[in-house]
């Protein structure tokens, strides 16, 4: 009998735990502008390397270069640094909000504000975004009122969804945000069967599903790919890689895969990298990805490289498993500030000209924050009524019907 060496089991493990030295060596950044933009028809396989590199639009000087760049005018590029500041703002009060008890629970998205907010704007009306909880950047980028945001938040008797949701899970049909579910992975499936509804209709709407790395892991995520692959859906599957899940750091979930963008590839999906923090390369990818389905190329798998600054949520205290400076050590920066310093080189903006707009917008946030605390509770108690639980969850009752139960007393 030959004997055979004892086997072990490999869990992995973060670079840098709580009180280490933060390090970002194992993240491979690409410089700005030398990752090629293929034609919207191209073949997952022949651009396999993209998987694993990071597409960049804005370098170190804040300039635009190399073939992602040139798609927003400057216009464009000003609203999307506003986008990104109002909800920079709107997280500030929220957050500041739950702390003064006004609501039980809020998530920031601070540091990943150019995901959604870029993101939007690649999109037209009527696409179809199913979100997870930190995509609010998709209703601020499409005027969503703030005031019926917040309304959601503290389920108000304004309260949009009458108080049949956790705070931050808002929903607009008319928006384009589908419900946002608190079982993780979920809506991967559901946008690809939306997408898949809109080409059995021969519809001309899209569908953008969205997850964060650590529900990549969920088989709802294996299985959204399978369905998107075999029947070519008009989908955009996005992965957040803010580097975290709850607790965890994204190595859990990303396995040997090397990035979360190769996941793709075995499914015959292009797939693509690309800079988080850079609101330039999210829209120019977006874009692109929008594109090929639109003209029925089919899905495109795209991994936002960025990173979480804050806690997971107001339950969460990260300092119990990263360093607390890791932040500062993020080597991808600020998507604000780098928008910013973008738009001041090329003469479209000034440090005088921020501060003023900063000011601007927080009253305009601290005005819509006074205005959805100007409205009571939903209900006595905070409770809803028997009635509208019921009439919440199924159909308007037929006028006969509602007659028949009259003359029975009911």
């Amino acid at each position: 009998m030959v004997d055979s060496a004892r086997l072990s089991l490999h869990v992995p493990e973060p670079a840098v735990r709580p009180g280490g030295q933060p390090d970002f060596s194992n993240v491979k950044i690409a410089k700005a502008g030398s990752v090629p933009r293929p034609e919207v028809d191209v073949a997952s396989e022949d651009i396999r390397d993209l998987a694993y590199s990071i597409i960049r639009v804005l370098n170190r000087d804040g300039e635009a270069v190399g073939p992602w760049a040139g798609s927003l005018s400057d216009e464009e590029l000003l609203t999307g640094l506003r986008n990104m500041m109002k909800l920079r703002a709107f997280d500030a009060r929220m957050l500041m909000a739950q702390r003064q008890g006004k609501t039980s629970f809020y998530m920031q998205h601070l540091g990943e504000e150019a995901v959604s907010c870029a993101f939007r704007k690649a999109l037209n009306k009527g696409d179809m975004n199913f979100p997870t909880y930190r995509q609010a950047g998709l209703l601020i980028a499409d005027d969503y009122p703030m005031v019926e945001m917040m309304n959601q938040i503290y389920s108000n008797e304004s309260d949009p969804l009458r108080g049949r949701q956790l705070p931050i899970m808002y929903s607009s049909k008319e928006h384009g945000f589908f419900t946002i579910s608190g079982n993780l992975a979920t809506q991967y499936v559901q946008a690809v069967g939306w997408a898949m509804a809109s080409a059995i209709k021969n519809d001309s709407r899209i569908a953008a599903a969205w997850i964060g790395d650590g529900s990549t892991a969920e088989s709802d995520f294996h299985s959204a790919l399978v369905f998107a692959s075999t029947y070519k859906a008009p989908v955009i599957l996005n992965i957040v890689n803010n580097q975290w899940a709850i607790s965890t750091f994204q190595g859990i979930a990303r396995g040997g895969s090397g990035t979360f963008a190769a996941r793709g590839l075995g499914f015959g999906i292009p797939a693509l990298r690309v800079d988080g923090n850079d609101y330039l390369a999210v829209h120019a990818v977006a874009r692109w990805a929008a594109e090929r389905a639109r003209r029925n190329l089919g899905p495109t798998l795209i991994e936002y490289v960025t990173y979480r600054v804050g806690a997971h949520s107001t339950s969460d205290d990260p300092s119990a498993y990263r360093p607390k400076t890791e932040s500062e050590a993020w080597p991808l920066g600020d998507p604000v500030l780098r928008l910013k310093k973008h738009l001041i080189v090329k003469g479209a903006w000034s440090e005088e000209r921020h501060v003023q707009a900063e000011a601007e917008i927080m009253d305009e946030v601290i005005e819509a924050q006074r205005q959805a605390e100007a409205h009571g509770t939903l209900h006595a108690g905070g409770r809803p009524s028997v009635r509208d639980i019921f009439e919440g969850v199924y159909a308007e009752m037929p006028p006969h019907i509602r007659r028949q139960r009259q003359k029975a007393g009911y």
